[in-house]
């Protein structure tokens, strides 16, 4: 790991374990890409006459350069590049047009935090080096700070900015990204997670063409529609070899991902803050900072891209007493009950999950206000006394009682219209005035721009936990933003009101869990609609998903681990047919499934058969066996859902002494063969013993030649094993 600045090439070389990032200053003042891929020793520049001839329609405001044609670092808009620009300042004076140049830069051990905002971090400056780069416009007074971040143990570079008015005149900041970089040719496939409620994180792959391709949520959230990632891969990239590049936004709102491939067949990538519908105003000394991006290289094809974020959001964004500890094995009361349950119902339930060996009971939707359906009581955070005449502290000491834990479910950034808290301050919600307040699910959006609003949510949220021994909140969203603007903001700051609604969030989450560090705090937006760096950096997990179908989450498991580790992703077996797609498949194939992940059921036990309930038992015991391995052992993908009629995947512990495999096969086929399954990840010069058989292979055969595939019958089958060195 190391930044240097070459004074007599005036290049900038940052490096990692195994990549370097070079850019270079264009006559001393424009900062310009040079190179981004396997580490380099040392980086010696040659100027080269361009093999494109500069014309009057790629203007050059110097003899030897036109902006059109150079790959830049922060590029803006008006004299010259014609491309999509990186940033976009509207000056006291109605114009658009700023130039930024360098002025200096600073490097020093160490990364610091973002205000604000989360962001990866370091545990000693010793860890990472930062180099941050001072670029103004002298006649706009706009300053901007780039900031690069590399790792010690991580092939990953952190980037952001910072805008700071040194002017004594407001200026409005129209687009403000948080990264953008130009490649030299567009040779490259595009991949993507899009999708949709139930169908989160779907892998998409095509080859880049002309014109602007893009991944974006203008929904005022990260989304189920699209994820705040995208890469780069060399047409020939797969899954073990290849050059992947990864680009991956720490932010829960509206984002923005761009790829541009111009007439000159050259690339440019930005990313950050979705430009629609932004505008924020920068008055004289006032700064504004972006979220952070966070760009990854592997040679190594997608699986090393994943491993590297994989680590680094494992280690270095998520945070606090459960980042590295082994999640418990819950019980979810929602898909058993919806809104239809008791204190003696729920403690049924707990009773069950008890006698089967599970550990943590979690009480969802309905516990308070008045609430028996979606259509009331979201903001009123006080306890349901016709379902719980003792209150939650005697329900959460009985479920104790029977050896669980017990976990809440709240939606704190709602408000229903039949709510006392929208009686009494129907002005808290997100609305334009004279407007229709929009609703979805029966509920609006409360408007956490407002100080006073992310008082009451702190307050209520926290007086709730300290009310009783709750070990577990699972933090939901149900819905996105329309009429998005805030009364208490002035004419001039309205398209302010979504950024400062996740600066406001952001603050909530903060405060709560600085405030409840013993409480495991799981997000979720109908499932995954909000899976987002953002967001673990607060809750080191999330629910993948509200259908939890075996068959549909291999596509959605496996799209999530593009980006996203094992112990970040909530996996529960619920009953059949599945509430989702209404799919009848085994309990073997359903536990299967969701022991890849932190494992848990969503359904009423007390309904399951004495074999069902003997299975359950055998499922709890094998996963709490293997679940540190599973959680934070290195993941590798074996067999694609979205190439065939399998899947599988295998996690290996960072010793490679253990690992444990998963298979699946969806539909059954006629003469079908069982074939072999190749590993990854293991010492090829080690012997392996397979637990079930005690069979002894070497793990040069386990990846070269690979394990017997049993005959497997039916639909929706599937099979495991755990192997560890002899």
């Amino acid at each position: 790991m190391s930044i240097r600045y070459e004074e007599s090439q005036q290049t900038f070389h940052l490096q990692t374990p195994n990549m370097s990032y070079v850019f270079k200053l264009i006559k001393g003042a424009y900062p310009s890409h040079v190179y981004w891929g396997p580490k380099l020793r040392g980086y010696s520049w040659r100027e080269k006459k361009p093999a494109i001839v500069s014309t009057g329609f790629s203007p050059n405001p110097f003899p030897d350069v036109a902006f059109d044609l150079i790959q830049q670092e922060y590029p803006g808009y008006g004299t010259g590049d014609y491309r999509h620009p990186a940033y976009q300042a509207e000056l006291s004076s109605g114009t658009t047009v700023t130039e930024l140049v360098y002025v200096a830069h600073r490097i020093f051990k160490g990364k610091p935090n973002l205000e604000g905002l989360p962001s990866t971090y370091v545990e000693n400056d010793d860890e990472a080096q930062t180099l941050e780069l001072e670029l103004c416009d002298p006649m706009a007074s706009l300053k901007v700070i780039l900031s690069y971040t590399v790792f010690r143990d991580h092939d990953a570079i952190a980037r952001s900015a910072k805008f700071i008015n040194d002017g004594i005149a407001p200026m409005d900041l129209l687009r403000a990204s948080s990264m953008s970089i130009d490649f030299g040719h567009s040779a490259y496939d595009l991949l993507q997670l899009p999708g949709s409620w139930a169908r989160e994180r779907y892998v998409e792959r095509r080859k880049l063409s002309s014109g602007t391709q893009s991944a974006e949520s203008r929904r005022g959230a990260s989304s189920h529609q699209q994820n705040p990632f995208v890469a780069l891969l060399s047409p020939d990239t797969n899954e073990d070899d290849g050059d992947a590049y990864g680009f991956s936004l720490v932010y829960s709102g509206s984002f923005a991902a761009h790829v541009e491939v111009d007439q000159f067949h050259t690339t440019r990538v930005s990313m950050g803050i979705n430009p629609f519908d932004f505008k924020w105003r920068l008055d004289p000394g006032a700064s504004f900072q972006t979220p952070e991006a966070v760009l990854v290289y592997s040679s190594s094809g997608l699986g090393g891209m994943s491993r590297i974020y994989h680590r680094l959001y494992r280690t270095r964004l998520c945070r606090g007493e459960h980042r590295d500890r082994a999640r418990p094995v819950l019980v979810n009361n929602w898909e058993g009950t919806y809104f239809d349950f008791d204190a003696e119902k729920i403690t049924s339930i707990a009773r069950e999950a008890s006698a089967l060996g599970i550990e943590l009971f979690v009480l969802d939707d309905g516990w308070f206000g008045v609430r028996e359906d979606d259509t009331t009581s979201l903001g009123d955070w006080f306890v349901n006394r016709r379902k719980l005449p003792e209150g939650l502290d005697k329900l959460a000491l009985s479920v104790n009682g029977l050896g669980l834990q017990f976990g809440l479910w709240f939606e704190p950034e709602m408000v229903s219209v039949d709510s006392q808290l929208y009686r009494s301050h129907p002005d808290w919600c997100l609305h334009v005035p004279g407007r229709r307040r929009t609703e979805g699910r029966n509920q609006l959006i409360l408007d956490l721009s407002r100080d006073e609003v992310c008082e009451y949510i702190i307050k209520g949220i926290s007086d709730i936990l300290s009310s009783a021994p709750i070990a577990y909140v699972k933090w939901d969203m149900n819905r996105h933003m329309t009429e998005i603007g805030s009364t208490a903001l002035p004419p001039e700051c309205q398209r302010e009101t979504a950024h400062r609604y996740m600066l406001g969030l952001y603050r909530i989450l903060d405060v709560i869990t600085s405030k409840h560090p013993s409480v495991l705090f799981e997000g979720c937006s109908g499932g995954g609609g909000r899976f987002d760096p953002g967001m673990l950096h607060y809750m080191p997990q999330t629910w993948t998903s509200d259908n939890s179908d075996a068959v549909s989450r291999l596509k959605i498991q496996y799209g999530t681990s593009i980006v996203y580790p094992i112990s970040a992703m909530g996996a529960h077996v619920s009953a059949v047919p599945n509430h989702q797609v209404h799919r009848m498949t085994s309990l073997k194939m359903r536990g299967d499934v969701a022991m890849s992940g932190n494992f848990g059921y969503e359904l009423d036990l007390t309904a399951m058969t004495p074999l069902e309930k003997a299975e359950v038992v055998a499922q709890v015991q094998h996963y709490k066996k293997h679940r540190k391995l599973i959680q934070f052992g290195e993941f590798y993908r074996l067999r694609s859902p979205f190439e065939g009629n399998d899947a599988a995947w295998m996690v290996v512990s960072e010793d490679r002494s253990e690992a444990y495999v998963s298979y699946y096969r969806v539909l059954a086929e006629p003469h079908e063969q069982s074939g072999m399954l190749r590993l990854k990840g293991l010492d090829k010069e080690s012997d392996y013993v397979l637990e079930e058989s005690k069979q002894v292979i070497g793990g040069d055969q386990l990846e070269h030649s690979g394990l017997n595939l049993p005959p497997l019958h039916g639909d929706f089958q599937s099979v495991t094993w755990y192997i560890r060195k002899q």
